[in-house]
């Protein structure tokens, strides 16, 4: 008798540093067990819900928000969505009856994952920063693996219950061999020059638009360096007629659809330093200046970013030092082949090629463990002792 098909839930999202490693854990289990069903759940309006489907999973919608740190009226719906949430949670949990459900991160995931672990469905945590939030270390107590990406997370989760995985990435990534030429014909980009590339991420990051925009007279001195710049959806309008935007040797796009391509064509990268970005930046090798985000919980960008720089695997640039300095610092690694060299050998150390598939292995081992000691089937009433009462 084969094994019994698998029921997986995975919950996360809000950005892509939670919707595309939970993307590419289903893909992972799909490989190993295509028979799985999944189930995946998000919250409403945000981009989970339009991703998730394209990549060919059904997807279930939350009305959830974060609670803002600063003072917000916002917060006073916060309560709210939150009780609605949790018991929206408890009627999908109970409907799909997973055998074990996975957290990526993001708003759905903390009342989805509480209400499995007091339903006593297995958890699993796919924690990809160096410093854990408080959600995920109050939901680490009960859950059975806690998957990590940086040394140390003993500080924040129990030492038995750890599995050194690393972070997932989209499976286009792991192979940018021999894709320069393309990327530079796809991009409109000059065979002739160093190329920087700036990821702001999907939505844009407004201090390295400021930097860019700011920062027009270095583009002209430095002809022979071009930037891909990636300013995001919501800032398009706003610099796409800065005098920065129209030079020659820089082409802004909102998003970036070949993630791949871009890595190859790219000799340095400058790039926020969430989880996602990190990950992908170990996996191509390619020399990196960080600068983290201030306005995340726990400061956990910079966390993020000191944990590479003191492996001598990157270069760091604070927020506010931006505009000054974060092309200065692409410019002096592109300008000194060993520190160039030096950078992408280390960060590519730090590469965990098939985290993906090892989380994989760990949410199977979970489910399989759960199916086998699962209780028998509820039965359903019978009519005629119903009747009889």
């Amino acid at each position: 008798m084969g094994d019994k098909k698998l029921k997986i839930m995975i919950t996360g999202g809000g950005t892509g540093g939670h919707v595309f490693p939970a993307i590419a854990i289903a893909d992972a289990i799909k490989k190993a067990r295509p028979e799985t069903e999944f189930l995946f759940v998000g919250a409403l309006g945000k981009m989970e819900m339009e991703r998730v489907p394209k990549a060919g999973y059904k997807i279930e919608g939350l009305n959830v928000a974060g609670f803002q740190r600063s003072m917000s009226l916002r917060n006073l719906s916060f309560p709210f969505k939150l009780v609605n949430s949790l018991w929206k949670a408890r009627q999908i949990l109970s409907k799909f009856d997973p055998d074990v459900v996975i957290g990526t991160g993001g708003y759905a995931s903390g009342p989805v994952m509480r209400s499995a672990q007091r339903a006593g469905v297995p958890t699993l945590i796919q924690e990809q920063n160096s410093y854990a939030g408080v959600t995920n270390k109050l939901l680490g107590k009960r859950a059975e693996k806690i998957c990590v990406a940086y040394d140390h997370m003993d500080a924040f989760f129990p030492e038995d219950r750890i599995v050194f995985t690393g972070n997932p990435v989209r499976s286009d990534i792991l192979d940018i061999e021999g894709k320069r030429e393309e990327g530079l014909a796809y991009y409109g980009l000059d065979a002739g020059k160093k190329t920087i590339v700036v990821l702001g991420g999907s939505l844009g990051a407004r201090t390295l638009n400021n930097a860019m925009q700011q920062n027009t007279k270095f583009f002209e001195k430095y002809d022979g360096i071009q930037v891909l710049w990636q300013c995001g959806k919501f800032y398009e309008l706003q610099y796409a007629e800065c005098e920065t935007a129209q030079l020659p040797n820089v082409h802004m796009r909102a998003f970036i659809d070949r993630m791949d391509l871009v890595y190859a064509t790219a000799d340095v990268v400058i790039s926020r330093a969430g989880a996602l970005s990190i990950s992908e930046l170990c996996l191509v090798g390619k020399p990196a200046v960080l600068v983290p985000s201030p306005n995340v919980a726990e400061d956990h960008q910079t966390k993020n970013a000191l944990a590479l720089v003191e492996k001598g695997a990157a270069r760091l640039v604070r927020d506010a030092d931006a505009s000054e300095k974060m092309l200065q610092d692409a410019l002096l690694i592109l300008e000194n082949e060993a520190l160039a060299f030096s950078l992408g050998e280390s960060i590519r150390q730090l590469g965990r090629p098939n985290a993906a598939e090892a989380i994989a292995l760990e949410a199977i081992k979970l489910g399989k463990a759960r199916a086998k000691s699962m209780r028998p089937p509820r039965k359903k009433p019978d009519p005629d002792k119903e009747a009889d009462k």
